[in-house]
């Protein structure tokens, strides 16, 4: 007999609203963070430390039973997912430095399609007609939005435009988060061998440990300091952790047991829009056609490549304590 979930305490729609309001904020901060001189990797090790050090002692005051139970095994798999999310920080935080933050944000969002995409050669799947479909129009989104900081449409003609502000790398910085983007895929298959074991508090926990214990070997092995810098730039790392990476993260899980996995999957990608709706506000960050027409080209992808793997990712999320 299927499980009756109960009556949340909240509107399960105002959460998820929430949520990608918080999560909405999370280039904003990195983008502010680089105004303090803070180094890519530090930020990233800072956002994900912080997390950390409030998830596992909660983890180890209700989940210690739990824990305990991992085998070898386990936690071997749980260092490789954690390397893995390290890596989609590392390198989408990178690339903020280099490109504009919808490009960033909108490319670093396709991790979905590339979940579907590699899951019949890791699990076993065969390529469903909306995979097919989904999968052409990202990729025409994302080479649209790849050459988009480097082409101008005057009078109605495409030409290149290599002029770019100082320290600006359109091509390096849209790379990095497709790199990004594609780390995350990583983590999100690899974590599917361990998230049926583990409540989401544990899982959380775990994960985002070994991803900071990653991001903190590179920044040590990079030789960047990882204090000695400005108030702000402390506080920035703390809203960094409890807003995008706690409140707006959990809000989604959260959601997933109240709402239909496709309505979530949908206002995960709502980031990029909120991320740019606030980048135009705060940093006068207006995005050219081509990048906007290539934008919604991808989130038109992922919706629809990412149809049949939000249902799947809801049976192996949204149904755990």
């Amino acid at each position: 007999m299927e499980q009756t979930q109960p009556e949340p305490r909240f509107s399960p729609v105002l959460v998820l609203t929430f949520g990608v309001f918080a999560i909405s904020f999370g280039s904003i901060f990195i983008r502010l963070a680089y105004n303090e001189n803070v180094p890519p990797l530090v930020i990233a090790v800072w956002r994900t430390g912080l997390a950390s050090l409030f998830l596992l002692p909660l983890a180890l005051a209700r989940k210690r039973a739990e824990l305990a139970q991992l085998t070898r095994t386990d936690w071997g798999w749980a260092l490789l997912s954690g390397g893995m999310l390290g890596l989609h920080f590392g390198s989408w935080v990178s690339s903020l430095l280099y490109t504009t933050i919808t490009s960033s944000t909108v490319l670093v969002t396709t991790s979905p399609l590339w979940v579907a995409a590699a899951s019949p050669f890791f699990l076993k799947e065969s390529l469903s007609r909306p995979l097919k479909i989904g999968t052409a129009m990202a990729l025409v989104g994302s080479v649209a939005v790849g050459l988009g900081d480097v082409l101008a449409v005057p009078d109605g003609r495409l030409a290149f435009n290599l002029a770019q502000p100082s320290g600006a790398n359109p091509m390096l910085g849209n790379g990095l988060a497709l790199i990004g983007a594609a780390a995350a895929a990583a983590y999100l298959l690899i974590g599917r061998r361990l998230r049926p074991k583990l409540s989401l508090l544990s899982y959380t926990a775990v994960v985002y440990g070994m991803a900071a214990l990653t991001l903190l070997v590179a920044t040590l092995s990079a030789g960047e300091p990882l204090f000695a810098y400005s108030p702000r730039a402390y506080l920035l790392f703390l809203l960094m952790a409890i807003f995008p990476q706690l409140i707006g993260h959990s809000s989604f899980n959260w959601a997933l047991g109240y709402l239909p996995a496709a309505y979530v999957s949908v206002a995960v990608i709502s980031e990029p829009v909120g991320a740019t709706i606030l980048a135009i506000l705060l940093f006068r960050e207006i995005p050219g056609p081509v990048v906007i027409a290539g934008s919604l080209f991808i989130l038109a992808g992922v919706v629809k490549a990412s149809q049949r793997e939000a249902e799947a990712l809801r049976e192996t999320t949204g149904n755990a304590a």
